[in-house]
């Protein structure tokens, strides 16, 4: 697991203009990603208040690790993330050091690009993507909506339930939303019809970035699962939910998902999340204990995440008014049923063979009440309650224009807060 090291102090600063006032960049978080100033090749880059650290320049300039500086001269962090965690925290202590000691300033300053002239991209080659189901509260709601006394299915509290996605469609913040085509059966329809899907829906996650592997055959046993995560973004699994009502039987989600996933484009290090683990929160009385091969005591003492979540909508209308967006939801991500680890460790448990930048979703991340539901789902009863918007509008799902923007902040006591950046989608028309 991450130590706590004098990279998380809440009282270091830094020199770069700023980055000491960001709400998701101070010098306490150093997030990975890769970026690419205007006209010029994309490299590897770390967000330090409203400017990017160029690493490939601090690469070749000597001022890395020479083990983490020859993974940082592509296009892609798949290579760094695939490092054992003390070579990542050894780079994270260099890039503390030098963006927040006066006397590398000179040195460092010309290899900063003001973010806003930067185009951001995915930060790794994605060769698998799979996405999970561990938020309880969201099982229920939505299970509530189609067995209503039987709301979760018997292997729930037994396994982390999870399916393959499409990894060719995830792609950073701010790519257009497509709405997408498919086929439709309502409940009164006699038979299917084929078009742009009517009920469009947003579900609130949590990415999980792959760090180093395991071989093929070869289980990663859950104390040793936090060596294998590199570090964590904002996911949105947009959803088509008339198109996964009809499709999703027997096998599970197809057009329904595979249209679009949006991810944050900066990587929050497994070592940057260090002092905001707390304890996963115990079962319910009478809910079964893990296997043996999911349980671990140390998981359980600080397998959960201390981050704060929060959807916010902007419509066509209310965008042409000049309205801020609107908040639809804020709640801890604490509620998921299972840990990290532990999703991490089933999916090897089989022996399927995770990569460096393989991706996971938790699932949608939702409150026992209402104040923090995870996708308009739930928040509209399947489309029965509309919510209100300022604009004098409604949304029982998402219409053409509509953005959708995903933001998220870890918080304890004692530490400074840091953010995962903008995880934002624009909805466009069907083709």
């Amino acid at each position: 697991m991450s130590m706590i090291d004098e990279t998380h102090d809440p009282s270091r600063t830094s020199w770069v203009d700023g980055a000491d006032d960001h709400s998701d960049f101070p010098i306490q978080n150093l997030p990975l990603g890769i970026f690419s100033p205007k006209g010029e090749p994309a490299r590897a880059g770390c967000a330090i208040g409203d400017h990017i650290l160029d690493l490939h320049a601090a690469a070749n300039a000597g001022l890395l690790p020479d083990l983490a500086a020859a993974t940082l001269k592509g296009e892609t962090l798949n290579d760094l993330l695939g490092l054992v965690p003390v070579a990542r925290r050894e780079l994270r202590l260099h890039l503390s050091a030098l963006l927040g000691e006066q006397t590398h300033a000179e040195t460092v300053r010309p290899m900063l690009h003001k973010a806003e002239d930067c185009a951001l991209h995915l930060p790794a080659r994605i060769g698998d993507y799979t996405d999970f189901f561990v938020g309880i509260n969201h099982a229920l709601n939505v299970g509530r909506q189609f067995r209503p006394d039987d709301p979760l299915l018997p292997n729930y509290k037994w396994v982390p339930i999870g399916y393959h996605g499409r990894a060719s469609s995830v792609r950073p913040s701010g790519e257009t939303v497509t709405r997408p085509n498919g086929q439709r059966k309502g409940p009164e329809d006699e038979a299917p019809s084929f078009g742009p899907s009517r009920r469009l829906d947003y579900e609130l996650e949590l990415g999980v970035w792959m760090g180093q592997g395991n071989a093929l055959g070869k289980p990663v046993p859950i104390d040793q699962a936090e060596d294998h995560i590199a570090g964590f973004c904002l996911l949105n699994d947009w959803s088509a939910r008339d198109l996964q009502t009809w499709e999703y039987q027997p096998l599970g989600p197809f057009l329904a998902k595979n249209f679009l996933t949006t991810v944050s484009p900066w990587i929050v290090t497994a070592e940057a999340m260090a002092p905001f683990r707390m304890p996963q929160p115990p079962r319910p009385a009478g809910d079964p204990k893990p296997l043996p091969y999911l349980w671990s005591d140390k998981d359980q003492a600080t397998g959960a995440l201390a981050l704060e979540l929060e959807v916010s909508i902007l419509t066509p209308k209310m965008r042409e008014a000049g309205l801020a967006p609107y908040r639809l939801s804020r709640g801890p991500a604490s509620t998921m049923y299972w840990t990290v680890a532990q999703i991490l460790t089933h999916h090897a448990s089989g022996g399927c063979n995770l990569n460096p930048g393989d991706l996971l979703g938790t699932g949608t991340i939702s409150t026992p009440d209402d104040s923090g539901l995870g996708s308009l789902l739930e928040i509209s009863r399947g489309g029965a309650q509309p919510v209100a918007l300022p604009s004098g509008e409604t949304r029982g799902f998402l219409e053409d224009g509509d953005e959708i923007l995903f933001a998220a902040h870890a918080k304890a006591e004692g530490r400074r807060a840091i953010g995962f950046g903008p995880c934002r989608g624009i909805v466009a028309p069907a083709p």
